[in-house]
């Protein structure tokens, strides 16, 4: 044992096949300490000026982030044995895999404003801190819901069920930001000027603070992630009960999308089989989480069959459906530098 002090897993063999860990408060200090310094070194270092991220510094930082992400891991596996290791690396991987998605519709949002690719990367910033914060609480409440109320079990299973059903059906990659309520109250309560002032979400028009275009599109990702959360938390929620787990497979899976979507955002066309495969995934622990009274699918099968699922996909999309990478938001994420603003 590499980490005795961390905790202990105590299996509950009568009533559940997940982990069952004692993590210190000192632990939870210390994980939100690093997450807030990863996301420090991100703002105040690798990216303090604004400038286009690169396809091979999009790829590096990628990279970093996966590092980070399953090293992290390989803490839980030393520290709390190797069933919470299993749940975290399924959680990590299925938060992952769920928010490519979510990758896209950034793109497709930041293309219908017109947002220069210059910008891009503080918007996502702080709409990956909002995600971290908005996370916390639908797991923390999740979990405690799941503990009180068994039957939400198969509410949540359910309704992933039912959001498999509609990826497989195809469609929703449609964007209207006037559909948007939060869009909307934007609109109608936060005074706004068409103009873009730099990276800044507010600036100050004849002496009035006002916000810029990139507030409305904060607003949106924010948004969206909400509404990709309610897919992916209840998807973590049915491989692990563990608030610790749960949450911190979320965080360092989010925390690299910034760089994922440099990566990604213009090769949609590639992925043609992506949301079969994500279908896939939410069925299956849609049927996981309605079993779960009556079978529990261990935990190693459940990473398998998610990694081989994911891998398929990929695959197949790449070997099978190779597509033209031709978009129009290519113009946009390539933007090196914005018009200039008008005057004022």
């Amino acid at each position: 044992m590499v980490f005795p002090a961390i905790g202990a897993v105590v299996a509950d063999k009568s009533a559940t096949t997940f982990a069952d860990i004692r993590v210190p408060g000192w632990a939870w200090v210390a994980t939100l300490g690093f997450i807030a310094a990863m996301l420090l070194v991100d703002i105040l270092v690798l990216h303090r000026t604004p400038k286009v991220l690169a396809t091979r510094r999009a790829a590096l930082e990628t990279l970093m982030w996966v590092v980070v992400g399953v090293s992290f891991g390989l803490v839980i596996l030393a520290g709390f044995g190797s069933r919470a290791g299993g749940e975290y690396f399924s959680g990590y991987l299925i938060e992952y895999s769920l928010s490519i998605d979510n990758v896209f519709v950034w793109a497709l949002i930041f293309t219908y404003f017109l947002v220069p690719a210059v910008y891009q990367h503080r918007v996502l910033f702080w709409g990956i801190f909002g995600a971290l914060v908005l996370r916390a609480i639908f797991i923390f409440a999740g979990v405690a819901l799941i503990a009180r109320f068994e039957w939400v079990l198969y509410v949540f299973g359910a309704f992933l069920l039912y959001t498999a059903f509609k990826l497989l059906r195809g469609g929703g990659d449609d964007l209207d930001p006037e559909s948007n309520v939060a869009y909307r109250a934007v609109k109608k309560v936060v005074p706004t000027t068409p103009d873009l002032d730099g990276q800044r979400l507010f600036t100050r028009v004849n002496a009035r603070r006002v916000a810029t275009p990139l507030f409305a599109v904060l607003v949106l990702v924010e948004t969206t992630d909400v509404l990709f959360a309610v897919d992916s938390v209840p998807a973590v929620l049915a491989v692990s009960r563990e608030q610790f787990i749960v949450f911190t497979s979320n965080a360092f899976a989010i925390l690299g999308l910034r760089a994922l979507y440099f990566l990604l955002a213009d090769l949609h066309a590639r992925f043609a089989y992506l949301q079969q495969g994500l279908a896939i995934i939410l069925a299956f622990v849609g049927i996981k989480m309605i079993t779960a009274h009556w079978y529990e699918i261990p935990g190693p099968l459940s990473l398998g069959v998610i990694a081989l699922v994911l891998l398929a996909s990929v695959v197949a999309s790449l070997r099978l459906a190779p597509g033209e990478i031709i978009d129009d938001r290519v113009e946009v994420i390539g933007l090196e530098e914005p018009p200039p603003p008008q005057e004022r």
